[in-house]
């Protein structure tokens, strides 16, 4: 938390893993684990089909993240299939999206072969709210930075749109509401207007006072069918603009 820190600031070396007073645990690409140490088969096995499918398909849009961005690929009201076949779908797009996966699961995936032959037009990269729990803020900032900066070295062709973390909790004025505006609020100065953008969407899930309803966010956290409308209507103007 930023409340520890030194009133100077603490000194983050970008990207390098390297935290002021140690490693970051954020930036380094690691698989998941088993408690007992050994490979998460599962996500192993979804990692190789990213792989594969790269391997065997141009693609010109590319999302990676976590849950969030898994969920597209679902079904009925507690998902986004519907909405990705009929706006993302069109756009020759992707979904490498991993339910639970945090930053440094990512950059694994993106530096051990998932971008190794595809070279997409655009990137839709959100990722980090599954490291609130256990990462600082600025560690968190690192990590997406990170993902950022992996995705424009395995494919510089490749425009980046970084989406701010999506606000999590019922109520405004939380912790998580206050780590998440306080991240989004660094990570929205890779925007350079070319090569990367940022969007942060997520007042566009809020109602009066700031509150999220069970019928966009039903735990607080996950989108229904019609936060993926709203998702999809938020990005696509500017998603299209960086395809020209």
């Amino acid at each position: 938390m930023r409340s520890v820190l030194s009133a100077a600031g603490a000194v983050l070396l970008l990207v390098t893993g390297v935290w002021a007073g140690g490693d970051n645990p954020a930036v380094k690409p690691v698989e998941r684990k088993q408690k007992d140490g050994s490979p998460e088969l599962k996500w192993v096995q979804r990692h190789i089909g990213f792989v594969i499918e790269a391997k065997k398909r141009n693609i010109d849009v590319l999302f990676l993240g976590d849950s969030i961005t898994d969920a597209w690929r679902s079904k009925g009201e507690r998902g986004g299939k519907d909405v990705w076949d009929k706006h993302f779908a069109p756009l020759n797009a992707a979904n490498f999206g991993i339910g639970g996966d945090q930053t440094q699961h990512l950059l694994w995936r993106i530096t051990h072969g998932e971008m190794e032959t595809t070279r997409p037009k655009a990137a839709v990269v959100m990722i980090g709210t599954n490291n609130l729990r256990g990462h600082t803020d600025e560690q968190i900032e690192a990590g997406i930075k990170a993902v950022v900066k992996a995705v424009r070295e395995k494919s510089p062709q490749t425009k980046v749109l970084l989406l701010g973390i999506f606000p999590r909790d019922f109520k405004a004025g939380t912790k998580n509401r206050t780590r998440i505006a306080a991240i989004n609020k660094e990570i929205a100065k890779l925007d350079d207007g070319k090569n990367i953008r940022y969007l942060d969407i997520g007042e566009k899930f809020l109602g009066e006072g700031g509150a999220l309803s069970k019928d966009i966010m039903p735990d607080a956290l996950h989108l229904t069918a019609r936060g993926y409308e709203i998702w999809a209507d938020a990005i696509l103007p500017t998603l299209k603009d960086m395809l020209k």
